[in-house]
């Protein structure tokens, strides 16, 4: 059996606002194991923008256990979380990200430069075989407002990947995208998954999109409560399909 990426034991997140309580998670146990791909579902507001920003060190737990990588991150400084998430995670957003007034290969390369230690000459040489590989190479000195949808997130999937991270992080790659995009992103993420082994866990709403991971996590109310082969966790919940976007 392939090691594990992601280990969550009985994670919690508890917001407090004066005298109420919301538990956004009430204790989720989830194992990511190297070359998985897999979806998160569940109905707006079950917890998966939550854990996501938990996972991507972007949020603290309220209690529980996260192991990346085979590392303890529930107690990293900030600076150390900032390098951590770096070596280790690509992120795909809904709203692309993308800097406006750098290139497409030079928004690829940012994460390569805040590495750093990598010399001028490689990092040109690394982003250009990521373009190449996504196909999107004849695009490298545009910006992003000259792209399309498709294209933007296709440059954000390239800058998740140039450092080779363990794991891509993708909540709603396809949010923001028509029909025929987000087909050709799921695609994408799809070979990436299938011929170069990429580990993913996408967070989405579409189940259209969601039956197409290897396997499906289902939340509801903070905790998990079914997973499984794709096809048969959808099947069994048409009612989170929420085209609305909600989390």
């Amino acid at each position: 059996m392939a090691e594990s990426v992601i280990d969550v034991i009985d994670l919690k997140r508890i917001y407090r606002t004066d005298h109420v309580e919301t538990h956004a998670l009430a204790g989720v146990d989830l194992t990511v194991r190297r070359g998985e791909y897999v979806a998160v579902t569940g109905p707006s507001g079950c917890g998966k923008s939550t854990l996501m920003a938990i996972l991507g060190l972007l949020d603290d737990s309220s209690a529980g256990q996260y192991r990346l990588a085979g590392q303890d991150v529930a107690n990293l400084r900030e600076r150390d979380r900032a390098s951590f998430r770096n070596r280790h995670i690509g992120f795909v957003f809904q709203a692309f990200n993308l800097i406006g007034d750098l290139t497409v290969a030079e928004n690829v390369g940012l994460p390569l430069i805040y590495r750093g230690g990598i010399g001028k000459a490689a990092r040109d040489e690394r982003v250009a075989a990521i373009l190449s590989e996504i196909g999107i190479v004849h695009r490298a000195q545009h910006y992003p407002a000259q792209l399309s949808g498709g294209q933007q997130q296709r440059v954000a999937i390239a800058r998740a990947l140039v450092t080779e991270p363990d794991i891509i992080l993708a909540d709603e790659p396809t949010g923001n995208l028509d029909s025929r995009s987000g087909e050709a992103v799921m695609e994408l993420l799809e070979d990436l998954n299938t011929r170069k082994g990429a580990t993913i866990l996408m967070v989405t709403h579409d189940l259209h999109f969601a039956r197409r991971a290897r396997r499906v996590v289902r939340l509801s109310d903070g905790q998990v409560v079914d997973e499984g082969f794709g096809e048969a966790v959808v099947a069994l919940h048409p009612e989170d399909d929420d085209r609305t976007g909600a989390v």
